[in-house]
């Protein structure tokens, strides 16, 4: 690990970057915060319970549905879990239309089910990855520009994510679906 620059130097301490000496407890943490619920409610409790006729109900005062955050989300995750992972990562997607949903409402009840195991899917896919000890956060994902590590993109998805979810609450306090 390379030593901290003098504090004299005007300059704030440099960590290294190099995963061999990374704390196992920082991998732990970035594990456990990609399935927060220590600050606010995570994923399942706020998915679980929606009824189906109320899945795609739009409540006044709101610009999205419960599908459409949830569909947001999982969309979002994938492409970034896609771009942090994938030396072949083309950005195909235009924002912000492929990153929502056209309707308010799932096709069907087997939509709605497949977005929700296909985002813990991807979720669990990004604590494997960080798991990894050949995964360095610090290091440029593979197509991207030098800011944007694989560190960067876990913070981002936990911010995007953490985002959603409490709209996603408030959509159901707003139906009345909520404990």
């Amino acid at each position: 690990m390379r030593p901290a620059e003098p504090a004299e130097s005007g300059k704030r301490p440099r960590i290294g970057h190099n995963t061999t000496h990374m704390s196992d407890p920082l991998r732990d943490h970035l594990e456990r915060i990609l399935h927060w619920d220590e600050a606010h409610v995570d994923f399942d409790t706020a998915v679980n319970g929606i009824p189906p006729a109320c899945r795609g109900a739009l409540p006044p005062g709101f610009e999205h549905s419960a599908w459409q955050l949830l569909e947001h989300m999982r969309i979002a995750q994938r492409d970034l879990l896609n771009f942090t992972t994938s030396a072949t990562y083309s950005h195909d997607l235009t924002w912000p239309d492929d990153y929502w949903p056209k309707t308010a409402a799932p096709p069907d009840d087997a939509a709605w089910d497949e977005s929700v195991a296909l985002f813990r899917l991807d979720r669990r896919a990004f604590q494997v990855l960080v798991s990894d000890p050949s995964f360095d956060p610090f290091a440029k994902v593979p197509t991207g520009q030098p800011h944007q590590t694989g560190l960067r993109s876990i913070l981002l998805i936990v911010d995007h994510n953490a985002y959603h979810l409490g709209q996603l609450v408030a959509v159901r306090r707003a139906l009345g679906i909520w404990k």
